[in-house]
């Protein structure tokens, strides 16, 4: 081989690797996208640069898998929709109690589950990692249960911070703690069966 198609061979090999770099690049950002939904966005908002917020998410996903996470035990989570179930009553006479007893329901589960419970950013930032589509409605409800704290918050708004705090219960329960009661179809189809 000359030198001319020396230097075609090496620029064809640089140009390949440059396109499965970008690929490869691309790819990444795609499951990070997948993986956190809207906390990928806000990330990126937060951060200098797309690369930082990558870092910081790949970051997050290194700490996350040092984390010692547990299924509740079958008594435990019994025990979580109790107490799930006897907030949502209590909400009708005390909405603002009912919402701090929500606050201090999804710390105990989300420290039962083996989450980080001391410092928020932390919680928040391993939360984000198997919750992400949920951690926004926490935010909202953490929101309204700091205003609620001041008495500055609104009947309307504790009945959104229970429904918010309800979305991650969910998840974190792995099922409604509430299921949805039966339509007068599932009724008849129940009746039939």
């Amino acid at each position: 081989m000359d030198t001319g198609q020396i230097i075609i061979v090496a620029v064809v090999l640089v140009a390949v690797a440059a396109g499965a770099f970008v690929a490869w690049q691309a790819m990444r950002r795609r499951e990070l996208r997948n993986r956190f939904g809207t906390e990928y966005d806000r990330a990126v908002a937060e951060f200098d640069s797309r690369g930082e917020a990558e870092r910081e998410l790949r970051e997050r996903e290194r700490r996350h898998g040092e984390l010692e996470l547990t299924e509740l035990s079958p008594e435990d989570h019994a025990r979580f929709v109790v107490r799930w179930h006897a907030l949502q009553a209590h909400f009708i006479d005390a909405p603002a109690d009912a919402v701090g007893e929500a606050d201090e329901l999804v710390t105990d589960l989300i420290a039962a589950r083996g989450y980080p419970t001391g410092d928020a950013d932390e919680q928040l930032a391993q939360l984000s990692v198997d919750h992400a589509a949920t951690l926004e409605s926490y935010r909202q409800a953490k929101a309204i249960a700091d205003k609620n704290r001041d008495g500055q918050a609104s009947t309307e708004e504790l009945r959104v911070a229970v429904v918010r705090y309800r979305e991650l219960v969910a998840q974190l329960l792995g099922e409604e703690p509430v299921p949805a009661e039966p339509t007068p179809a599932r009724q008849d189809q129940e009746i039939n069966a």
